[in-house]
């Protein structure tokens, strides 16, 4: 049985997302370590569509309708599209024969977006310069994007344990 290269990065993007949550989860109950707050991604999707792309405290922003369901659609739609990114760098072979270091890596990389993307148009500065406490920040979104990457990895094996030949 044949399943098609986009319904397997589907698979593996939202497999590697959800052991990324399964992390956080862990980290919240085993050490009361709390994890981004998807909910203010949604409020910030929401008021690019009235223009506004950057703001002083995402928090302190106007709530949005259904901004924590948009914030975990898009949490999961980001997860997928940077598996996508890896299938492209690595070809779509990487999902026959899934090797950890690129995942890894790649999920490391992936932080890039956060430390220069998110978290200043958040308020919270390059690379979480402007929180409380930056090292403790960027630790924590490294230790969530290795996590995205060894999930890559094992949603990878996962989908050539279920479809031996997907790609």
């Amino acid at each position: 049985m044949e399943v098609s290269l986009f319904v397997s990065i589907v698979f593996v993007g939202v497999g590697a997302t959800l052991i990324m949550d399964l992390w956080a989860f862990f980290l919240k109950r085993a050490f009361a370590i709390p994890s981004l707050n998807y909910c203010l991604v949604g409020r910030w999707l929401a008021h690019m569509s009235e223009g506004r792309f950057a703001h002083q405290g995402i928090g302190q922003s106007e709530p949005s309708f259904l901004e924590c369901h948009v914030g975990w659609v898009a949490h999961y739609l980001i997860g997928v599209a940077f598996a996508a990114a890896l299938v492209a760098i690595t070809s779509p072979a990487w999902l026959l024969e899934p090797a950890i270091i690129p995942a890894v890596l790649f999920g490391l990389a992936t932080v890039a977006v956060p430390f220069l993307f998110m978290q200043p148009s958040f308020g919270l500065g390059v690379a979480a310069s402007k929180t409380p406490n930056p090292k403790q920040a960027r630790v924590r979104s490294l230790m969530a994007h290795a996590s995205f990457g060894v999930g890559l990895y094992i949603a990878a094996m996962a989908l050539s344990f279920i479809v031996p030949t997907h790609a």
